[in-house]
């Protein structure tokens, strides 16, 4: 058998919420059992210490904490759905979410791919509970109940398109579980596999099973291969583990808890008894998994036995791995039993024994079996080559093989075999999840960049809080931390994003940020979409002494991209641009060197940004920063733009200094006259209707800045070497025309909203003529300015060493100007790596999906498991009242006699007690004009009794999918409601109302044009 690996795990058992809290449990031989709840069943009524007929000898057993609790709102199931489903199917929900979160990958990443699920599970005691009151069973009891459905709802909520079953041969249905997801990765059925196990006691009936086969524990607790052991004690819990084909899982870069070697499924067939145990069907069945895992008795170093505290189990397990193991010339095989810390889980005992094992096999220790310490003398261990585990056992390193058995009642056995991970699986270098491969050249922004998606504001605030105290209590690297957090915390519409230094500047955030609602909300954002991104790269006159040095020297992704550029621009510029920011240079200010420069720093921002996974859809350059632009809108190549750029500097530098520039705030059409007498003097820019720049010689400026200050309009000096954009500049030309010809220009692949032109390219060439006239035409700015922002864009990045463009864009009052959101790299002179981050987190909030492999260095790239999805445990959905010896339960709602139908109740949960549907309000509210409507009003009790909610949680912005959780037969259901309420009504179809359903809004709008009368 090829190996598959474990890579992912979730569970809940008794006294032990999650795998870090049942490890731990392991570890000091805890104790999960204790009294029955009051919630589940009077025990008082059913116990019988002599085990009378219909009774139990026990009042005991190992329960979970909070089975009632379900976050329905995550998962967009309304609260009359999630009172009618099975428990098992929420708590399997939940913890397959966590495990495929704990795999390194965020679970909406596997919407329609093959992934299969597999579960194991044994009772059914909710439809033994609500489906045998006819009366009341109702299209959500349907589904909510049957072991198919606990597979097929993990299917349909996370959009998986692989096999889906549930599987029942008792105990051992879960390792049964296992056993078929190995198949089907093995075959090629899928590629990740989900395989799972859940049991919740709700009636004592398999307890006074037990007790009337004499297989009860008094005290209700298993004792395996205990001198004390007198029985079976019941319990329950649900686990997960995401499985993948080994090779796959190295490839993927997905840390390996342990590999499964092996596993094989038999059955008793006619023994003693149909739930006897037969000692040769069990060797066999754990031979066959030495066989297909290629494994030989002498190398396995521990099991996991079924160990269920039963006199006559405990006997013929112990001979059937002595039949294998009595001949060891090593060490015995060590074994114990989990089921002495949290009982016999039965159709999720599997799982818990898996899961142990491969903690076992990660930790490098397998725990002591609790009740080991009085060995069964009778079973005689040591002669069957066997030891029970008294302390824990160190595993040496390098590879381990732990087995695992688990046997069904009905005589359908099951073994596994795994072994430790191979040490460059456990801590595996990741592959980039969008391109399938790591990526080439340096990376890094020089800060982390800590992410977290939640479904809203409470649920972001509670996964903070659980992230925090995770965070400080490990001494992992922030760097991976904050990788592990972009691949799998991602996928909901609520981003939040935090740059941090260090693990305990990260841990001090994500508490801030949960505790002050200001800052939550800076550093979150909701996204509708993609975003939508516009770079505007800057001109002359913002570059600076040490311009991007500090970031330079901290991000190794940006100091790629400038030594890129500067090995392009060095031939051309008779020295280093790098070398000149580094060392502060004021020379920056010499235009032969601003320009180089500028485009150094431009380029590498943008080429860094577009490594990240920013894909512009919008570019718009000042001047010289269309340089830049051209090269991101491959309009040439880096070295024909560094070449052109070089030569522009210089020639404009052998010019004559002494022209001048001058801001006048007074729109174009005030100052044409003005202009037009002075042929020593042209518009240099007009950045705004009344933001222009005026550029020549500079008596001429002083003539004319005379006659505006005589006119009351206020004028500014720029301080500049040249008179840029000027008639002044025409010397050059020649010589520029003569190189800009021989490099040429094509047509942008990206549309550029031209500064040369005022406007949109439409498929023109950016030319040797565009670029000889770029050098003396005016800047239009303005207006190419406010095309741009009508086209839409969400973000506008500034690309240059500090933000002056997008304020000239504010100030031209446009809505869309408005509306945009600006983000800076390079904020300013103190820019740097954290900034950088800061920029990209912006835009991940905004909905950017980056490249993150290219925000972290190769050494950062490690996977971390961190702590799990914290769900919601407001909700609660349960039987109204505890299983009694005389009366039927009845379910967590209440009948509406005039709809025959059933609601959930919508109070609060009360401190300490209570089992009602817990509901707060979530939905959005339009205020009360809507009940003044009859339809509106009608249509919002009908949606509200369907779903279960209370009337004042619906209203006409919610959406009936993606708020509601409505299906095709609640949509069934309310179309008959309204057609009922509603006289005058025509009679509709289903298929009438499905394009009318996005929202209540709509279908109060649709039925008012279909309808003149008021509610029946």
């Amino acid at each position: 058998m090829r190996p598959v690996a474990i890579v992912g795990i979730d569970c809940r058992f008794p006294g032990a919420p999650d795998a870090g809290a049942y490890w731990d449990m392991l570890m000091r031989s805890g104790d999960g059992v204790d009294k029955v709840p009051g919630q589940r069943w009077n025990a008082r009524e059913f116990h019988s210490p002599t085990g009378e007929d219909g009774h139990s000898n026990t009042t005991e057993g190992g329960f979970i904490s909070d089975p009632d609790a379900f976050d329905n709102e995550f998962f967009t199931v309304s609260p009359r759905e999630a009172a009618a489903m099975d428990p098992q199917q929420r708590l399997l929900l939940q913890c397959a979410w966590r495990a495929v979160e704990d795999s390194g990958v965020a679970p909406q990443r596997l919407a329609g791919t093959d992934t299969g699920v597999f579960v194991g599970i044994m009772g059914n005691e909710w439809a033994q509970l609500h489906m045998t009151d006819y009366a009341r069973v109702t299209a959500q009891l349907g589904s909510g109940n049957g072991y198919c459905m606990t597979a097929n709802r993990i299917s349909y909520h996370l959009d998986l398109k692989g096999p889906s079953l549930a599987v029942d041969t008792a105990c051992s249905s879960s390792l049964v579980a296992v056993h078929l997801a190995c198949n089907a990765l093995l075959a090629g059925e899928c590629d990740t596999a989900i395989a799972a196990g859940v049991n919740v006691a709700l009636t004592p009936a398999l307890g006074i099973f037990y007790t009337q086969a004499g297989l009860s524990s008094p005290d209700g607790r298993c004792k395996p291969f205990s001198a004390d052991a007198d029985g079976i004690g019941r319990g329950e819990g649900v686990g997960a583990v995401v499985l993948r084909r080994l090779e796959d899982a190295i490839a993927d870069g997905q840390p390996v808890y342990a590999v499964i070697r092996g596993t094989a499924v038999n059955q008793d067939g006619r023994s003693n008894g149909i739930t006897a145990p037969n000692r040769w069907s069990q060797q066999e069945v754990v031979s066959a998994a030495y066989r297909r895992a290629g494994v030989e008795p002498s190398e396995v170093a521990f099991t996991e036995a079924h160990g269920t505290g039963t006199v006559l189990g405990d006997m013929i397990e112990v001979k059937a791995l002595g039949h294998l193991h009595s001949g060891r010339s090593g060490r015995p095989l060590a074994i114990g039993s989990v089921k002495g810390n949290i009982g016999h889980t039965e159709g999720a005992a599997g799982i818990a024994g898996l899961i142990k094992v491969a903690l076992s096999l990660h930790h490098k220790v397998v725990p002591a079996s609790r009740f080991a310490a009085k060995e069964n003398p009778a079973l005689k261990l040591a002669q069957q080559g066997l030891r029970l585990l008294k302390a824990p056992l160190r595993l040496r390193s390098g590879p381990t093989i732990g087995g695992l058995s688990s046997f069904g009642m009905g005589g359908t056995n099951a073994h596994a075999l795994l072994e430790s991970a191979p040490a460059h699986a456990a801590r595996p270098q990741a592959a980039d999840p969008e391109s399938g491969q790591t990526g080439s050249g340096a990376a890094g922004l020089g800060t982390g960049v800590f992410t977290l998606t939640a479904p809203s504001v409470e649920a972001l605030r509670r996964n903070l809080l659980v992230q925090a105290d995770a965070v400080q209590r490990r001494r992992t690297p922030v760097g991976p931390l904050c990788w592990s957090s972009n691949r799998a915390k991602t996928g909901h519409r609520l981003r939040f994003a935090l740059p941090a230094a260090d693990t305990g500047e990260l841990a001090a955030g994500l508490r801030e940020a949960a505790a002050d609602d200001d800052l939550l909300a800076r550093l979150s954002g909701q996204s509708t979409g993609k975003p939508r991104v516009a770079l505007l790269f800057t001109g002359q006159g913002s570059q600076y002494p040490a311009m991007t040095a500090r970031l330079y020297q901290q991000s190794p992704l940006y100091r790629r991209f400038l030594d890129e550029a500067d090995t392009a621009l060095a031939p051309h510029t008779g020295g280093s641009v790098r070398d000149l920011l580094l060392s502060g240079d004021k020379a920056v200010h010499r235009t032969g060197w601003t320009q180089p420069a500028l485009f150094a720093v431009e380029y590498a921002l943008a080429a860094s940004l577009t490594e990240l996974g920013v894909r512009p859809a919008l570019l718009l350059g000042h001047s010289v920063g269309e340089y830049a632009a051209a090269v991101l809108a491959e309009v040439f190549p880096l070295e024909h733009a560094a070449r052109l750029i070089a030569a522009r500097g210089a020639l404009m530098e052998e010019l004559p200094e002494g022209g001048g520039m001058l801001a006048v705030r007074a729109p174009l059409t005030e100052l044409t006259e003005l202009v037009d007498a002075e042929p020593l003097v042209g518009v240099g820019a007009v950045n705004g209707p009344q933001a222009t720049v005026l550029s020549g010689d500079v008596a001429a400026l002083e003539r004319i800045e005379d006659e505006l200050g005589g006119r009351g309009v206020r004028t500014r000096r720029l301080e500049v070497s040249h008179a840029f954009h000027s008639p002044l500049m025409t010397p050059m030309l020649d010589r520029f025309a003569a190189l800009a010809d021989e490099l040429g220009g094509g047509v942008p692949q990206l549309p550029v909203y031209s500064t040369l032109r005022g406007r949109l390219l439409e498929a023109e060439p950016m030319d040797a003529k565009y670029w000889t006239e770029h050098i003396s035409a005016p800047v239009l700015f303005g207006d190419a300015m406010t095309r741009l922002l009508e086209a839409g864009p969400t973000h506008l990045v500034e690309v240059g060493p500090r933000p002056v463009l997008t304020g000239m864009a504010r100030a031209l009052g446009t809505v869309a100007g408005e509306s945009a959101h600006t983000v800076a790299p390079v904020p300013g002179e103190d820019g740097d790596g954290r900034a950088f981050a800061e920029a990209v987190a912006e835009l991940f909030r905004g909905g950017l999906d980056p490249r993150w492999d290219q925000a972290y260095p190769e050494e950062e790239r490690v996977p971390q498991r961190l702590a799990p999805y914290a769900f919601s445990d407001t909700h609660r959905f349960w039987t109204r009242n505890p299983v009694r010896a005389t009366a039927s339960a009845d379910l967590g709602v209440v009948s509406d006699d005039t709809a025959h139908t059933v609601r959930p109740y919508p109070q609060k949960q009360p401190a300490g007690g209570g089992h009602g549907a817990v509901r707060t309000a979530v939905l959005p509210s339009t205020g009360a004009d809507q009940a003044a409507d009859p339809v509106a009003r009608t249509v919002i009790e009908a949606v509200a009794e369907v779903g279960g909610y209370a009337p004042d949680e619906v209203s006409a912005l919610s959406l009936l999918y993606e708020d509601l959780g409505f299906d095709s037969v609640m949509v069934m259901e309310l179309k008959d409601r309204i057609q009922e309420r509603l006289s005058g009504l025509e009679e509709m179809s289903v298929q009438d109302l499905l394009p009318r359903l996005s929202s209540v809004g709509d279908l109060v709008g649709y039925l008012q044009d279909r309808t003149d009368s008021a509610v029946a």
